[in-house]
């Protein structure tokens, strides 16, 4: 059922996330959201925002450990903009936190925090005028 929804959707929620009341996803293509993935109540998500996992983690022999938290938590009321990433078992976006867009993150955030990239620096020129041949 979820790769039926995914192919019409562009969306991939894994069905082992636990997702709370009131999720919403605007322009949802390229969302996806992982196994583990815990998501609160009034949660919004944009396009191509990821929560998902840095890795599995290993033994001390190497081998893979299954069954272990590997995507974020996300609390309630938050807002995740559009390209933004969020990865990692132990990372917690604290309630009514605000993740800008195309965001990288790998840490927790506490409650009531904005997280933005700073602003690019703009080059604008003008245009060579064209000429017609």
């Amino acid at each position: 059922m979820t790769e039926f929804a995914h192919s019409k959707t562009g969306i991939d929620i894994h069905p082992g996330a636990r997702i709370g009341k009131n999720f919403f996803i605007d322009h949802g293509t390229g969302v996806v959201i992982g196994e583990t993935t815990e998501i609160g109540q009034n949660v919004k998500l944009y396009q191509g925002v990821t929560l998902g996992a840095l890795s599995f983690p290993k033994d001390e022999t190497g081998n893979i450990v299954r069954g272990k938290k590997r995507h974020p938590t996300i609390e309630d009321d938050v807002v995740i903009y559009a390209g933004a990433t969020v990865l990692g078992g132990d990372t917690i976006i604290g309630k009514g936190s605000i993740i800008g867009g195309n965001v990288w993150l790998t840490h927790s955030v506490p409650p009531g925090t904005k997280v933005l990239i700073s602003d690019p620096q703009l080059i604008m020129a003008p245009m060579p005028k064209l000429v017609n041949v």
